[in-house]
């Protein structure tokens, strides 16, 4: 089996044809990210590689939906491992965070208050503060890994399953031929850089916008074969959703009691999550060859996804 080019050439077409028109639109208009539209437009933005996929697959090519996308209801546990793992990788961040340079553990939430700055108008920040700051670091990390939890598994999964359906759905399938590795390398970068619009209006890296474009790919690269190793021991892009929408529900934990440092450092996004993400792997291709019952990344991928349903 090869891969069939045309269908990916038309849904990357699409997905960032949807995506750059509406975010170029946005900002022709004069809206800016960092406000309540902002925030709309990032939601709608996730959607648009779902639709690219729906009208690839089922309008220009006329094949059937659910199966190529992936979308599966089987339960396993790896559906649990989909919102535990980005907690764990969460708190390690945290972890590796406060050993990087100018970072220091600030119960006081001083960066993180800053931060909601932008988006809170001065009453809002001041009740925020008097909330947040009377609240012991362990619990007020129980609460954040809590609303990470049920987030990720509810509205955050439903954003997640809009970019997912088309990352880790359509594209993984068509992309299969390539093999695990370099299937989720091509689609880790193509995923970074599908970004771009938003990270260059200040999205994650609000003082490197330009830079930003890179660490975001470099992002998307160490991210997509942990999420991708998920979705497919959990035979589901569900799973995959659940994944990406924890993810970004934790970036509470990794960055609430740390000040010092920037967004270069701090986070999945900088080189805290970085060198985390790099273990994960590590751990997941140890955990593939001498724990799993069953090994997929020595597998013919198209193999593996032919085995789901």
């Amino acid at each position: 089996m090869a891969v069939r080019w045309k269908i990916v050439a038309w849904f990357l077409g699409l997905a960032f044809g949807l995506s750059w028109t509406l975010a170029g639109a946005f900002y022709a208009l004069g809206g800016q990210f960092v406000s309540a539209a902002g925030v709309a437009l990032a939601i709608t933005y996730m959607f648009t590689p779902l639709a690219a996929a729906l009208l690839t697959q089922r309008v220009i090519f006329r094949e059937p939906v659910v199966r190529p996308l992936g979308i599966f209801f089987r339960l396993n546990g790896w559906w649990l491992v989909a919102g535990l793992l980005p907690i764990a990788m969460a708190f390690a961040a945290f972890g590796v965070g406060l050993l990087m340079p100018g970072s220091y553990f600030d119960p006081t939430l001083g960066s993180f208050l800053s931060r909601l700055a932008a988006t809170l108008s001065p009453e809002a920040l001041a009740r925020a503060r008097e909330q947040m700051t009377a609240l012991p670091p362990w619990l007020g990390l129980l609460f954040a890994t809590i609303n990470a939890l049920i987030a990720g598994y509810t509205v955050n999964a439903v954003a997640g399953f809009g970019e997912e359906a088309g990352w880790r759905g359509l594209l993984l399938r068509e992309l299969a031929p390539l093999g695990f590795w370099r299937s989720t390398a091509l689609i880790g970068v193509i995923w970074g850089l599908w970004h771009a619009p938003l990270i260059l209006q200040g999205h994650n890296y609000p003082n490197y916008p330009v830079l930003g474009v890179a660490m975001m790919t470099v992002f998307t690269l160490l991210l997509s074969p942990i999420i991708t190793y998920v979705r497919l021991r959990a035979r589901s892009v569900i799973a995959a959703a659940i994944f990406h929408g924890t993810v970004n529900a934790s970036f509470g934990i990794q960055i609430l009691y740390i000040s010092g440092g920037n967004e270069l450092t701090l986070a999945f996004t900088g080189a805290a999550g970085f060198i985390v993400m790099a273990l994960t792997i590590a751990g997941i291709v140890l955990y593939d060859r001498h724990l799993a019952r069953n090994h997929i990344l020595g597998r013919p991928l198209v193999e593996v996804l032919n085995e789901e349903g």
